[in-house]
């Protein structure tokens, strides 16, 4: 069974400015309320395909692409807590596009993965990419 999560959000900010800010996968300062810590794993860059990371001590992904003239990046959850961890769901990607909008840019934020529990992950994902976008516009809108 293949489950789907999306979220999106405006930003009244340029797309340049918006990817400029999301676009290292090692940083996350821009969500401060949501993401408490970052380990880089590994010696790849944060712009560099097949850069690791571990948020939060839990959830461990890597950078499976990087298009910064499309202003897109997908990565996989390698595994995590509860419904992210690696024995309840299998080929977990996420991927963050940036598309120009009359207010600024929109940010979508959306995954596809195999679980048995489908609506368990979505119910556990969507609220925290809902919180680390509305967290990204909070950091832009404050600059």
């Amino acid at each position: 069974m293949m489950g789907t999560c999306y979220n999106k959000i405006e930003i009244k900010s340029p797309i340049k400015t918006v990817w400029k800010t999301i676009c290292d996968f090692h940083d996350m300062s821009w969500a401060p309320q949501v993401i408490t810590s970052v380990a880089k794993v590994g010696d790849k860059n944060g712009d560099e395909v097949g850069a690791k990371r571990v948020l939060n001590d839990m959830f461990h992904e890597t950078l499976l692409s990087l298009d910064a003239d499309a202003f897109t990046f997908s990565y996989s959850i390698d595994d995590g807590p509860g419904p992210v961890s690696s024995s309840a769901v299998d080929n977990y990607v996420g991927v963050v596009k940036l598309t120009e909008s009359e207010q600024g840019t929109q940010v979508e934020w959306s995954s596809t993965y195999e679980s048995e529990n489908e609506n368990e992950v979505a119910d556990f994902c969507n609220p925290i990419y809902g919180a680390l976008l509305a967290g990204l516009k909070d950091t832009l809108s404050s600059n």
